[in-house]
């Protein structure tokens, strides 16, 4: 045996003395850390091997039209489900086939359900029918991780589409998943167009959640602590709107064969009775999965029938923004009812004529809006002047959104000083400009929902309401019906002058000399606007706007039909059926039985066009 003095020496035993010392310390540490600090971590992490959190998707909430009919419903569908962190990679080709998806879009599933969570189940394909479902539970025993859950799909029962007011849901993307809170998951649907997007966070309603034991294999093996922790999902709300149904289905079929726009609107609040926007689709294709060939055609069909015409056109309105210029003149005082002035057909300004569509004669403000004529109000455009112009349209809402509820929509342009100053240049245009705006033609744009709103202001005087679709929403929490606050803002018209420009209206419609004489409604006094839109790429877009009663008006009225000729002929029959509809409940025009005709002020004036 080999003895070294310093083997044992004082200084080593020190040494070794504090490395136990340290070693002991640090391991007493660990246990401290462990049973203290992150036990409820890891508490967590132990039952995620041997628990499993099942979503529970609520039932999204209903919508309603003003009769409390229901307009929205929802049914059952079934979506294969997918534990990334179970599922073995060489089971892709049989599960792809069983699904009929191409092994790397399933791949391409699994990775983005791995990098959001490897133990959570994700939605692989959803709306799956009944054979899919019996092949997966044939191979169980190979598709570890592998499931389904029953969730519910959007149900049309109308026979109204109304699929630019409603929208309709799609798979939430990456990106929105990045912006969005903790609710969503990949492959959770979201509201992305129409009111299915506006009140996403109200229809959702809240995720319940089904705690269950799985066993090594990942195969669910009972509930977890008897339910105990369980979720229950919660109902959305619903939705309870100012649409009528029947309304919507009538004015979706006046314009099957046509490309344009109908917006109908109570003038007492601005609820929307109707929308629609033609070509349009059948929203029941996007309410389960939307095959990528049929989402192709539609995307690329040259007459655009995802293309929301009622919100996002900006075409000339013609005629009918005649009233604007009328009201800055009568309000500012620079004209009153006895102005007068003599149309011979045209107006010369500078080397240029400007023509009207007929000698109307001599003719005061009112007699001006009945008749239609041009020449009168593009005299009265050099009188009021550019920006008295541009001021009264902003008060009418043009040049900027309405903010409604429905969705996507454009702002218009309501041309000005400033405006013209930008793009042509100061001092470079002159006065010339103006006289195209004076009868809604030139670089002024609107969409019908604008027109809509200006026709309904018009209709009760004044108060310019911001459209919706939705009046009241069923709070399944609170148990009560809450109303949607509601703005709206004055145009500051007198009475006189309101009165004055009311009277025009109704001679357009119920005087011979009227444009609007075939938007009449039968025992019932109603008033409108024609106009036709110049467009330099066709036929000229049809218009009218109207309202009725006239005393006490319960419907304003859009229409606006491209390259449909004028405004008069083609727009204003399908306006009065429209209101004709929605006043009687029913289209009286073809009854054999007579309604008695309220009188009118009609007077005799020569028939024109517009």
């Amino acid at each position: 045996m080999i003895h070294d003095e310093h083997f044992g020496s004082p200084e080593r035993r020190r040494t070794l003395i504090i490395v136990v010392f340290v070693m002991f310390a640090m391991l007493m540490l660990r246990l401290y850390q462990l049973q203290l600090l992150y036990h409820v971590e890891l508490d967590k992490k132990s039952e995620e091997n041997s628990v499993r959190a099942l979503v529970k998707d609520p039932v999204r909430g209903y919508l309603y039209d003003r009769y409390g009919k229901l307009f929205v419903d929802v049914g059952p569908s079934y979506s294969v489900t997918l534990v990334p962190a179970e599922f073995e990679k060489r089971n892709i080709a049989l599960l792809s086939s069983i699904l009929q998806m191409e092994p790397q879009t399933l791949e391409e599933r699994i990775a983005r359900a791995r990098a959001y969570s490897p133990f959570l189940p994700a939605r692989i394909k959803r709306d799956v029918d009944m054979r899919t479902l019996a092949a997966i539970e044939e191979n169980f025993t190979t598709f570890r991780g592998v499931s389904f859950q029953v969730e519910s799909k959007r149900v049309y029962p109308t026979k109204a589409h109304a699929s630019h007011l409603l929208g309709y849901r799609r798979e939430i993307s990456d990106a929105q998943l990045s912006e969005t809170d903790e609710y969503y998951r990949p492959g959770d649907l979201v509201g992305v167009a129409g009111l299915e997007a506006r009140y996403e966070s109200l229809l959702r309603g809240t995720k319940g959640f089904e705690y269950v034991s799985v066993n090594s294999k990942g195969q669910i093996i009972g509930s977890f602590e008897d339910g105990k922790r369980n979720v229950e999902p919660k109902e959305g709300f619903d939705l309870l709107l100012s649409i009528d149904v029947g309304l919507q289905a009538l004015a979706e079929s006046l314009m099957t064969t046509y490309s344009g726009a109908i917006v109908a609107m109570d003038p007492n609040g601005g609820g929307l009775l109707a929308l629609v926007s033609k070509p349009d689709y059948d929203p029941s294709i996007m309410s389960g999965v939307t095959p990528a060939d049929l989402w192709s055609e539609l995307q690329s069909n040259p007459t655009k029938p995802l293309y929301n015409r009622a919100t996002l056109t900006r075409y000339p309105p013609g005629s009918t923004f005649k009233m604007v210029l009328a009201a800055a003149a009568l309000q500012e005082g620079i004209i009153d009812e006895n102005y007068r002035i003599h149309c011979t057909g045209g107006f010369r300004f500078g080397n240029r004529v400007f023509k009207d569509l007929h000698v109307h004669g001599s003719v005061n403000v009112v007699e001006a809006i009945q008749k239609s004529c041009n020449v009168f109000f593009y005299q009265l455009m050099l009188k009021v002047g550019f920006d008295t112009w541009t001021e009264y349209g902003r008060r009418f809402g043009f040049g900027q959104t309405s903010n409604t509820d429905t969705g996507e929509e454009t702002t218009g342009l309501l041309p000005s000083t400033e405006y013209y100053d930008s793009r042509y240049g100061k001092g470079k245009w002159t006065q010339g400009f103006l006289l195209s705006l004076a009868i809604g033609q030139g670089e002024v744009g609107v969409s019908p929902l604008q027109m809509a709103r200006y026709a309904a202001a018009l209709a009760n005087g004044g108060t310019v309401y911001r459209p919706h679709a939705v009046e009241l929403v069923r709070n399944k929490e609170t148990k009560k019906i809450e109303p949607i606050p509601r703005d709206s803002s004055l145009v500051g018209l007198s009475p006189h002058v309101m009165g004055l420009i009311r009277e025009g209206l109704l001679r357009v419609v119920q005087s011979p000399g009227g444009t609007g004489a075939l938007a009449r409604v039968q025992g019932i006094l109603s008033a409108g606007k024609t106009g036709t839109a110049e467009n330099t790429h066709g036929k000229d877009h049809a218009w009218y706007i109207g309202f009725a009663p006239f005393d006490n008006p319960k419907i304003a009225v859009v229409v606006m039909l491209e390259n449909s000729g004028f405004g008069g002929a083609k727009a204003a029959p399908l306006a009065g059926m429209i209101m004709e509809k929605y006043l009687y409940g029913e289209l009286i025009r073809n009854k054999p039985k007579p309604v008695p005709v309220q009188k009118t002020v009609a007077r005799t004036m020569t028939p024109v066009t517009d």
